[in-house]
Parts: structure tokens; C-alpha cells; sequence
């Protein structure tokens, strides 16, 4: 393993375009312990739950074969060969419906030991042929890898406890059986069934702690190998911010906010100040309420254009000053009061637009002009 590999060179947490590119890839956490704890518990569901009730159907079916095979005529030939064909389908269609709630329990053990882990995907590349799976020096290094060394000692530790339990009931079921006088034969597949039962209850207690903790120490393992570096932290940062596709969406995104934004600040505007058409500046002000005019929108070229005719629908005088307009447009950001060095003139295109409303006609101030839908 290179130095950039080591996970010194990546202490980022990895994020989480980098953790769905590894699911499209099939790179997902996944326990094998939960599959040997799933094929316990549903074994010890079947003991449980299916043999006490279905063992008699089983018992039935071969007991029907084998009395019935003295007399059954099967004859020479490809007429022979159909017989055979349809006895043994009878057969297995009466062995398939004693066996069919065995077989469903072992598959719902498996479907939801799948769906404990979180995380099911399907992709083609975890199948496809690669060079470095069968190259000796990766095998070499995945070998004696450090997870290689737990898989071991877990395959060990399971070996050795499922041993001593097996060991443990076995013994147990001899020395019952020994210390019974009045044991029948009969009995036998009872006591065993019960002590089959003790075997997969004593290897749930261990597997189903062990299970977890895998699923947990997997999950770590999964997030520690998708570390990332500084390098390939800023690399993706720059990709997604590069994207052509994502910065149209932000641009798209912008422009709808602020035209929702203008759509609702400009009718409630005071007036509006244009230069003329290239840059709108809408200032809203309260006598008696504000300490100064508020600029609740502006834009500049397109966005100018869809400001004055919102004015005009709205009613709101539009008063061309170029110079102020520009000068408010460049200095002032959004929901912020004009500042005071440019008070005075602003407060004379307010006193005039109040004039207005009060049907007081005089002349624009000086540098300022009226601007009417039909200037337009």
C-alpha cells in the first residue's frame, strides 16, 4: 500500500457523492456473520415451528413410496421411461408441499438478513472479471491483510465455540439417554429433535451478538476505506462546482428566487429609480414609520426591465436619475437603508413622490425625470 493510500493521507470523512458512487459500484457494507446468524435462527424456526407438524407429512410421503414400490408397474422402454417420469412427479409434488414452509422460512431468514444491514444493491462490475482479483500479488496482500487476520479469527473462535457446544448437547443427550431405563425407541426422534433445539438456541446466544457487531465493525471498515485525501477532497469540489449541468441549476435557481422576490417587493415599493434601462432600484418608505428609505429589490438589464413593469402595474412612480440609480444599485444590498451621505437627494425624490400622491404636481428634482409607461 502506497503512503497516499495509508490513512494518515486521508483524515476527510467521506462524503457523500463519494459513499453513492462506491453503491452504484456495489461497494456496500455487507456481514457474513448475518447470514450464518439468519441460517441459525431459521433452522431453529423450522425445529420449532415446521417439524413437530410437518415431520408426520414427511414420514407419510416415503412411507407411501416405499410400501407402494413392490407394486408398482413401471414396464420396459420409453413407456417405462414416461412411467418412471410420472411417479417420481408425484412424488416430488407431494414431497414439494411438505417441504415448501422449510424452504419459505430459510428463504425469509434470507431476505431479512438482507434487510438488516441497511443497504442492498445490484451492480454488473462487482461480477465483472478484473486482472487485479486474480493477480497474485493483490491475492498475496488481501491474504494477509488486517481484515483477512479478523475474518480468520472469527472463522476460528466459531469453529471452537461451535464445538464445545456441539460437545456440550451431545453429551448431554447420551447421558439422558443412558440414565433413562425407560427409554423407547420410539422416543428417539423426539429427543433428538429437542436436542437440536438446545444446539441452535446456545449458537443464536453467540451468533446473534456477534452478527451485530460485525454490521457495525463493517460499517466502519466501509467509511474508513472511502477516506479521502486533501487532493481528492478539492478535486471533487472543483468537479461539482465545475459541472455545467449544476451550475445552470444554481443559475436557474437564483433566477427564480429572485423574481418570486421582486414579485412581491416591487408592489409594495415607494418608488423606483432607473438609469433608465440598464439598472432598477426599488425603495420602499413610511413616513412617520421608516428612519430612512429600505431598497426591497433591483436589478440590472433584463432584470431592470421586469422591475419598471411591475412599477407600472402596480402604480408605483418610476423616477429616472442616472447617477443615483447606479450609485444605489452598486452600494446598497438588498433589505439595507440608503446611507445617510445619500439622504438628501433620495429624501427630495421621496418629497416629490409623496407630492405626487397628494395630487401636488411640481418638477422632478434636479437631474430627475418622471419616467411614464408610454416613455416605455
Amino acid at each position: 500500500m502506497s503512503q497516499e493510500e495509508t490513512s494518515d493521507s486521508k483524515p476527510h470523512e467521506p462524503t457523500e457523492k463519494r459513499l453513492r458512487d462506491a453503491r452504484k459500484k456495489g461497494d456496500v457494507p455487507s456481514s457474513r456473520e448475518t447470514g450464518n446468524m439468519m441460517v441459525v435462527l431459521s433452522l431453529l424456526g423450522i425445529t420449532i415451528f415446521v417439524l413437530p407438524w410437518q415431520s408426520a407429512d414427511l414420514a407419510e410421503s416415503l412411507a407411501i413410496l416405499i410400501d407402494n414400490s413392490g407394486r408398482i408397474s413401471v414396464g420396459t422402454g420409453q413407456a417405462g421411461v414416461t412411467r418412471l417420469g410420472e411417479v417420481m412427479f408425484e412424488f416430488m409434488i407431494a414431497l414439494g408441499f411438505v417441504l415448501a414452509p422449510i424452504f419459505g422460512l430459510l428463504a425469509l431468514g434470507g431476505l431479512f438478513g438482507v434487510m438488516i444491514q441497511g443497504e442492498t444493491v445490484f451492480s454488473l462490475e462487482r461480477i465483472t472479471p478484473k486482472l487485479n482479483k486474480i493477480s497474485p500479488q493483490q491475492g498475496f496482500k488481501r491474504l494477509f491483510s488486517g481484515s483477512a487476520l479478523i475474518e480468520f479469527g472469527k472463522s476460528l473462535l466459531k469453529v471452537f465455540v461451535a464445538g464445545a457446544l456441539a460437545l456440550w448437547v451431545t453429551n448431554k443427550v447420551v447421558a439422558g439417554m443412558m440414565d433413562s431405563s425407560g427409554f423407547l425407541p420410539e422416543s428417539l426422534p423426539n429427543y433428538l429433535l429437542e436436542a437440536a433445539r438446545r444446539l441452535l438456541v446456545a449458537m443464536s446466544i453467540f451468533l446473534i451478538p456477534l452478527a451485530l457487531l460485525d454490521i457495525v465493525w463493517r460499517r466502519f471498515e466501509w467509511r474508513k476505506k472511502h477516506m479521502m485525501s486533501h487532493k481528492e477532497l478539492r478535486d471533487e469540489m472543483k468537479e461539482a462546482e465545475g459541472s455545467p449541468e449544476l451550475k445552470a441549476k444554481r443559475a436557474q435557481v437564483r433566477r427564480e428566487q429572485s423574481q418570486k422576490r421582486v414579485a412581491l417587493a416591487v408592489p409594495e415599493a415607494s418608488v423606483v429609480l432607473t438609469n433608465p434601462t440598464h439598472y432598477a432600484v426599488a425603495l420602499k418608505y413610511e413616513p412617520g414609520t421608516d428612519l430612512a428609505p429600505q431598497c426591497v429589490a433591483k436589478g440590472a438589464d433584463h432584470m431592470a426591465k421586469r422591475i419598471r413593469e411591475l412599477a407600472f402595474d402596480n402604480e408605483i412612480p418610476v423616477v429616472e436619475n442616472k447617477p443615483l440609480a447606479r450609485l444605489l444599485y452598486d452600494t446598497v444590498d438588498l433589505d439595507e437603508v440608503v446611507p445617510v451621505e445619500h439622504w438628501a437627494v433620495v429624501a427630495e425624490i421621496i418629497s416629490f413622490v409623496l407630492d405626487l400622491e397628494n395630487n401636488v404636481h411640481r418638477q422632478p428634482p434636479d437631474g430627475s425625470s418622471l419616467r411614464t409607461l408610454a416613455d416605455e
